[in-house]
């Protein structure tokens, strides 16, 4: 069941980072006729989000893959990736989550899901 919960997870972080690298343009486009600057300022760090997401979930499915739930690098991983996750789903929630952008008002709870994931996959 641990292992099962890793998947779910980390197979939900990486889509859900896809998403992320896939909306970059339009979300980009929706804030308008904005300064070049703010434009690329926007576009880098909402592609770095979708990176670090499908990161997080690339390397608890590898990790498990490879060296299993109970490993305690495994353990690690998945413990540090949770903690990543939570800071990002708390970040969206003051900043993003805000707006009247269903994505954005999605992500914090994708994200803690993810999270709860990996912590329950982690200690049972």
């Amino acid at each position: 069941m641990d292992e099962v919960l890793i998947y779910i997870g980390s197979a939900l972080a990486i889509v859900w980072g896809a998403a992320h690298l896939f909306a970059t343009k339009p979300v980009v486009s929706g804030f308008g006729d904005i300064s070049r600057d703010n434009r690329l300022i926007i576009t880098q760090e909402w592609i770095v989000e979708g990176i670090a997401i499908c990161f997080t979930g690339l390397l608890t499915l590898l990790v498990t893959a490879l060296e299993g739930v109970a490993n305690p690098a495994s353990l690690i991983v998945y413990r540090v990736s949770a903690g990543l996750l939570i800071v990002i789903a708390v970040l969206t929630a003051a900043t993003g989550a805000r707006t009247p952008i269903v994505p954005f008002k999605i992500c914090p709870f994708l994200l803690t899901a993810v999270a709860v994931f990996f912590l329950l996959g982690s200690f049972l």
